[in-house]
């Protein structure tokens, strides 16, 4: 029974941090390399990471500098960050890439929030699955006599006590994100 639980919570664990790398990819108007996690660049016919091509830096609050390692990539780049869907407009002047990280619109900005909360509610749904598996797993041993009912009834609970836990850190990511999110 301790297996499961321990299963039970790494598992939770990594829905929480799903969520966190999630939340990364919301631009808030300052700049974060996070926004760029998911981009990749076609590199001689293979998708490849954008920080696997170049040296990523912030040198202003709003302000990402892109400087690929062989320059012949630049317009690759440039291409892969406009149909990211990310709202930027990369500057290419032929050594390096310059992205500019306006402040969002509110209009913008509310519909960051409701992507966290779809984000939220994705990973609160993760959590719960993962409560439904372990409890089947701790009912099934019980069935097959392998604790007692006490022991079933004590496991529940505690699995029950890491789902509070998990869903409770889930909702206090989400408030910080949703505060920086609509901070002006």
């Amino acid at each position: 029974m301790k297996e499961v639980i321990k299963d039970a919570k790494t598992h939770m664990d990594k829905a929480v941090e799903v969520f966190k790398d999630e939340l990364k990819t919301l631009r808030t108007g300052r700049a974060n390399l996070g926004i760029l996690d998911h981009i990749r660049v076609d590199y001689y016919g293979t998708p490849t990471p954008l920080n696997e091509l170049a040296t990523l830096s912030i040198p202003e609050p709003t302000l990402i500098l892109i400087q690929p390692w062989d320059p012949s990539v630049l317009s690759a780049i440039v291409h892969a960050i406009q149909k990211s869907n990310l709202g930027l407009n990369p500057v290419d002047d032929g050594k390096v890439i310059r992205l500019p990280v306006p402040p969002p619109t509110q209009e913008r900005r509310k519909e960051l929030v409701k992507l966290a909360h779809e984000y939220a509610e994705r990973a609160r749904l993760a959590v719960r699955n993962v409560r439904r598996d372990a409890n089947e797993a701790i009912k099934k041993l019980e069935k097959d006599k392998k604790i007692s009912e006490d022991d079933m009834r004590r496991g529940m609970d505690e699995v029950q006590k890491l789902t509070d836990e998990h869903i409770e850190a889930i909702n206090k990511i989400l408030e910080a994100k949703e505060k920086e999110i609509l901070e002006v």
